[in-house]
């Protein structure tokens, strides 16, 4: 790029040397790095003052430098010997670029002072700690499991985040420190057999690995002798201490506290700092006032230890010990070669040089004047006459679309580009990029470059920006909670003996045969065991608080007359159901078209991969667009999890049908915040959107609602004016409702006024339990979206009582690591009050207030300001239930939390945790003696409910902590209350089906007795398989309701992925074959079994006579093949003749393409068989060869007569046919790993083919 401005910058010469550039004004300061990262070799580490500036360069480096590595060296993001432990992601985070830095070349490390200024372990520790796994190692589980252990590792019974471990059986999951995933190992006895990922939330793995790295789990050593080492060091500091909560105990109990990492010196002889990892050439670049923001730390955490040292059971370390001084930082520092950045003027001397720019002068576009353009239309035709260029940048495709349509009228003519590089690299004189660069600047030389950046044209706008994309993505099958989450003592429900308390699982031998059984313990101590193979008889019970649930007695008819009169009482509510069923059926809405590709290019530009909930909720609502009936949808889904996507989806296929969309909002502020993004995601289409609210002018308003009656607006955002009388729409087709539990009753019957004739979709959180209790009972469909989107972290929660040093604590842990803080009071005359008090306890901090009796444009500019992160604390009402969404914030603060509804404080608790960050709630109450009993339940509710997803297991806590309220106006809350709301909404459901099909429900119909067959047959997860209690539940329970054999055959496929082989059978096979002296298992590198050298008579006799007698299914002999042929292609390699290659070619050539037709099938099966035939002829091993020719030619007479039942599956017929070609190339080449690779994938991949066809031929005899 030939800019002669960038020339003028130079470069360090010498590791001692020490320069500055000056004058690096808005965006030239990171243009000015990344183009001097570009021209040299070396890794540059930028020291900032704070985090948020740290997090600021990251964000316009790595748009800047998309080739080089940009990394930003991540804080504990706790106070100073805080009592929080850091999040494992950040010790993997913080590991993994540690392990790196060494390596590290032309990238660049962006570190906070106070970062830097902590120690960390030395390099011997995390260089000397690694270990490393690869296919083929040789090593028990129980010898893997003893070094998990030492290096910190803990043992889970389902591995969910960074540094856990699972084993069972022959299968370990691992989530090594410093991976972006997990792993999943599996052992064929003693020898690392395969490495795969796993997926977190689904637990199924996909593609294969060679080899993993494992970092340690701490930054700080876990083994024994280690903790010998801690005790030493402690008992030589503080002496010794026999308080059972001390640090110095629960340590050697092997327990790691909170906290634990402030004491990591004690583990060491000494710890090194970041400048031990860092490559001798780094050079380093000082940003802004580093001296002054690393003398106010050190201070900070002097002060911390004086206030803190005196607690007996946590004695501190002296500062010094955990952090470098300011003196030994500057020292270090010495060492290297420094460039300091300063955005003022340097003065003349020697190495001082000013970048050539200057301010932009003033081209904001100002609709108040006659020609709002000019001043910007001026600067870029003089700038033209010079030969200067212009670059406008914007920071999302929504905003180009916006600034393209504003910029119209003006005439200017802009070319679009992908990157800044591409820009500099071309000819043209005007440009535009979406980009992240946030300030402008005027970059003098030959030619001269202006960046405008569109806060300059047209003042600050609040958007969104979009969060960063995570690597990992989350999926999950949506488990049978119901019964997984049991704890013991919990109320149950058995429909033929009511409600009794959750005792455990127990294994019994009945008569001979060993069933597991749930214990279940009535009044009087009476129990009932209830075997597995019966789940569908319990449900949970929930109906109010389980304290109050009733106990019943067995044997008694008390339980027979409470089913009663539920049953007769459900009877009316059913017919009721009916009634307005029949209505809404009776008028057919509108049938959406849906145009196929362009619904596909639409859904592409979704820049995240769908949750699997998420998926199904667009799904279902497509679904209900184009049937006949008018859509009525509720879509359950939590903060952030993704409804608005859901949303955009149905009103693109609304809007290309030509209709109209509606949305509904309850806020102003949110009308704004879902206009910005509906514009951002519809910026390519020909689509218009319109906002009506109040910060919108009359005139603005009157066009936009012309606009509406004359159909030119497509789409329309708006709160509830929108459902006025007098609002004329052309042609709506389509309303969607976002926030639903905040509109009254007077609204949502407006809208009911609308739902005869209009799709309706409703979006919420946290239904209110009416609205719940109809999506359960079937009268408006549900869809519920529980996966969290990828790597968000749950809120940790805290009700504590209200306390001047937590609050400061609080707001100080946030604002270290560069985020904001939301402090909520619900009383506008004390806010400022309270906010005054806030500046006093935390000077640090820099506040505002925001409440709804403020002016709309006010309100608007403080949540504008508070979103660019000019004030980091905001003290509001709760007018922020539905604001923006501000990622960086990630702590609120309740005030007086008791006072607020449940589903209040979940929706205010989902204000934080938007981003990848540990969020923290705060739930501050008066004097617990004083709190009602329901405002403890409520409070309880929420802190235990930390789980992400929880909004919609909150709203059922709602319903038991007010009963379900009157579903239809009767009082039910009665019936509900004695037999448990699951079992109420089960009869509800049968009696409306029943009243569907022209019966009378009656009590006998409603309970549907099932008849119990029994064979006599052990049905068990035996617990050495499946260890977790809660787990095997889910699994029987999963097992119990398989509608069909595919879901059994899904199910099957999983519990192997998950748990592995329960490898009885093939296992058996092997030691037989080994006891008869014909094989032999070897271990180590390149295992596996092989054959021993015996005459082919003598193992035909043998085999013949073991496999004949011995009843096999096809599964026994895939698996045994699976073994067995990887082995022999590995042992063919390169010994094969150039006939026998080319007949194996000319084999594949007869199954070239899919058969059409059922004999065409059969004659490609065989002749597929036939490729493993003369592979078998061709072994050096008589019985290698035979038995894999045996095996061939006994599926050949198992499968030919199924395959005419079944139609072949494309996909994997493809897949099977470039193995074999690819096995001929490996085994002519004499590649012998790879032709075992292509043949374990071959083999599997038709054990699938057989799996599937099978399932399908059952399923065809029994249609038949």
């Amino acid at each position: 790029m030939a800019f002669a401005q960038w020339a003028a910058l130079p470069w360090v010469k010498s590791e001692k040397d020490k320069i500055q550039w000056g004058q690096l004004t808005g965006s030239g300061l990171s243009i000015a790095i990344a183009e001097g990262v570009k021209q040299h070799n070396e890794l540059v580490v930028i020291v900032t003052p704070d985090t948020p500036s740290a997090l600021r360069l990251e964000t316009e480096l790595e748009f800047l430098l998309p080739e080089n590595p940009v990394m930003v060296f991540p804080d504990w993001e706790t106070l100073p010997y805080d009592h929080f432990s850091p999040h494992q992601d950040i010790i993997s985070a913080r590991l993994a670029t540690l392990n790196t830095l060494k390596k590290e070349q032309q990238s660049v490390l962006i570190v906070p002072v106070s970062t830097l200024m902590l120690r960390t372990a030395p390099a011997s520790f995390i260089y000397g700690s690694t270990l490393n796994f690869k296919v083929g190692d040789t090593l028990d589980t129980h010898t893997l499991r003893e070094n998990l252990e030492q290096a910190g590792y803990l043992h889970v019974q389902q591995v969910m985040e960074h540094g856990e471990y699972a084993i069972r059986g022959s299968i370990v999951d691992l989530y090594p420190m410093g991976s972006p995933h997990p792993f999943r190992l599996d052992f064929f006895d003693d020898e690392l057999d395969s490495i795969r990922l796993f997926d977190v939330e689904s637990q199924r793995s996909d593609e294969k690995v060679d080899k993993i790295e494992l970092l340690p789990a701490h930054e700080f050593p876990t083994n024994d002798s280690d903790i010998e080492h801690f005790r030493i060091n402690y008992r030589e500091q503080f002496g010794a201490s026999s308080e059972q909560d001390s640090i110095y105990m629960q340590v050697t109990k092997g327990t790691w506290p909170a906290g634990i990492e402030y004491y990591m010196p004690l583990f060491f002889d000494e710890l090194a700092t970041i400048f031990d990892y860092l490559p001798s050439n780094t050079t380093f670049m000082h940003f802004g006032d580093i001296e002054h923001a690393a003398d106010q730390f050190w201070h900070d955490v002097n002060v911390r230890y004086e206030n803190r040292r005196v607690d007996p059971l946590r004695p501190l370390l002296e500062p010094i010990k955990l952090y470098q001084s300011v003196n030994e930082l500057f020292g270090e520092f010495a060492k290297y070669a420094r460039i300091r950045l300063s955005q003022a003027k340097l003065g003349t001397k020697a190495g001082h040089t000013n970048l050539a720019s200057k301010e932009l002068p003033n081209v904001r576009i100002d609709h108040k004047l006659h020609e709002p353009y000019q001043g910007l239309i001026n600067y870029v035709t003089s700038e033209k006459k010079q030969k200067g260029r212009v670059l406008l940048s914007v920071e999302s495709d929504g905003r180009r679309e916006s600034l393209l349509t504003l910029l119209k009228p003006s005439g200017l003519k802009l070319k679009e580009f992908e990157s800044f590089s591409d820009f500099t690299n071309s000819s043209s004189d005007v440009g535009l990029i979406v980009s992240p660069l946030e300030q402008s600047v005027v970059l003098d030389g030959k030619p001269r470059l202006t960046i405008i950046t569109e806060q300059e044209l047209l003042g600050i706008k609040v958007s969104q920006r979009r969060r960063r994309k995570h690597k990992y993505e989350a999926s999950q099958d949506a488990l049978i909670r119901n019964l997984a989450e049991l704890r013991e003592g919990q109320p149950i429900v058995h429909l033929d003996h009511g409600v009794g308390r959750y005792q455990g699982l127990e294994t019994i031998d009945a008569a001979g045969v060993i069933t597991e059984f749930v214990t279940i313990i009535y009044a009087n101590e009476a129990k009932l065991y209830v075997p597995v193979s019966a789940l569908h008889m319990l449900s949970r019970y929930s109906g109010g608080e389980e304290a109050s649930a009733p106990l019943h007695k067995l044997g008694s008819d008390a339980w027979e007359k409470a089913k009663k009169r539920a049953a007769e009482k459900v009877r009316d509510v059913a017919a009721e159901l009916l009634d307005i069923y029949a209505k809404r059926q009776a008028k057919p809405g509108n049938q959406f078209k849906l145009d196929g590709s362009a619904y596909r290019q639409f859904s592409d530009s979704f820049p995240f991969e769908e949750t699997d909930d998420q998926r199904n909720a667009i799904e279902s609502v497509l679904g209900d667009m184009q049937s006949k009936q008018a859509m009525d949808r509720l879509v359950c889904g939590d903060v952030g999890f993704g409804k608005t996507e859901v949303a955009m989806r149905a009103a693109f296929v609304a809007v290309n049908d030509n209709k109209q969309v509606a949305v509904l909002v309850p806020t102003t502020l949110l009308a704004q915040q879902h206009y910005e993004n509906f514009k951002d995601r519809f910026a390519d289409l020909p689509i218009e959107v319109g906002v009506l609210s109040r910060f919108n002018s009359t005139k603005e308003q009157k066009d936009t609602l012309d606009k509406m009656a004359e159909g030119k607006l497509d789409i329309v955002i708006g709160t509830h004016k929108l459902i006025q009388q007098d609002i004329q729409f052309k042609d709506l087709g389509l309303l969607i409702v976002d926030e639903e539990h905040r509109f009254g009753v007077r609204q949502k019957e407006k809208i009911k006024a609308l739902r005869a004739d209009v799709d309706i979709l409703t979006l919420t959180a946290t239904p209110i339990p009416r609205t719940l209790n109809m999506a359960m009972s079937g009268m408006r469909d549900l869809s519920i979206i529980a996966t969290p989107p990828a790597k968000r972290l749950a809120v940790k929660t805290f009700v504590r009582q209200r306390d001047a040093e937590l609050i400061r604590e609080a707001i100080l842990r946030e604002i270290k690591r560069g985020g904001q803080v939301y402090f909520l009071h619900n009383n506008v005359e004390t806010i400022d009050r309270v906010a005054e008090e806030i500046s006093e306890w935390v000077p640090e901090a820099s506040v505002t207030t925001a409440h709804g009796q403020m002016r709309e444009r006010e309100l608007e500019q403080i949540m504008s300001d508070f979103y660019h992160q000019k004030y980091n604390v905001i003290v509001c009402t709760t007018i922020i239930e539905t604001g923006i969404d501000v990622p960086t914030a990630n702590t609120i603060i309740m005030d007086r939390a008791d006072k607020l509804g449940l589903a209040q404080l979940h929706q205010l608790r989902g204000r934080v945790g938007r981003s990848h960050h540990q969020a923290y709630a705060y739930l501050l109450t008066g004097n617990p003696k004083s709190l009602s009993k329901d405002a403890v339940k409520r409070l309880e509710a929420i802190e235990s409910l930390e789980d992400l997803g929880a909004g919609f297991a909150l709203a059922t806590h709602d319903l038991e902590i007010r009963g379900a309220g009157e579903l239809l106006g009767d009082d039910q809350s009665g019936q509900m209350q004695t037999i448990g709301f699951s079992l109420y909404m089960e009869m509800l459901e049968q009696a409306v089906n029943s009243l569907k099909e022209g019966k009378e429900p009656t009590l006998e119909n409603l309970l549907g007795q099932q008849t119990e067959v029994d064979l006599k047959l052990p049905a068990l997860l035996p617990d050495d398989y499946i260890h977790d209690v809660n787990v095997r539940l889910g699994i029987y329970k999963r097992i119990a309701s398989c509608a069909n054999l595919n879901d059994m055959d899904e199910l099957q496929v999983e519990l192997i992925d998950r748990f592995g082989m329960a490898k009885g059978t093939i296992r058996e096979a092997m030691r037989i074959l080994e006891a008869q002296g014909l094989i032999k298992t070897r271990t180590g590198p390149g295992g596996g079994s092989f054959v021993h050298e015996v005459s082919r008579q003598r193992a035909k006799a043998l085999l013949g006579n073991y496999f004949y007698f011995k009843d096999l299914t096809i599964g026994d002999i895939y698996q045994l093949r699976i073994l067995l042929e990887p082995e022999l292609a590995a042992a063919l390699a390169g010994k094969l003749s150039e006939d026998v290659l080319q007949q194996l070619e000319d084999n594949i050539a007869e199954y070239d393409r899919p058969a059409q037709d059922i004999e065409e099938e059969r004659v490609q099966h065989v002749a597929s068989l036939r490729f493993h035939a003369i592979l078998a002829e061709q072994a050096d091993n008589p019985i290698l060869g035979f038995i894999v020719d045996f095996m061939v030619n006994l599926l050949s007479d198992l499968t030919v007569y199924r395959r005419l039942y079944s139609p072949p599956n494309f996909e994997l017929w493809r897949q099977g046919h470039d193995h074999q070609k690819a096995l001929v190339s490996a085994l002519r080449y004499g590649d012998a790993q790879r032709a075992r690779e292509i043949m374990t994938d071959h083999m599997e991949t038709a054990w699938k083919l057989m799996r599937r066809q099978e399932v399908e031929m059952q399923n065809r005899f029994i249609s038949e």
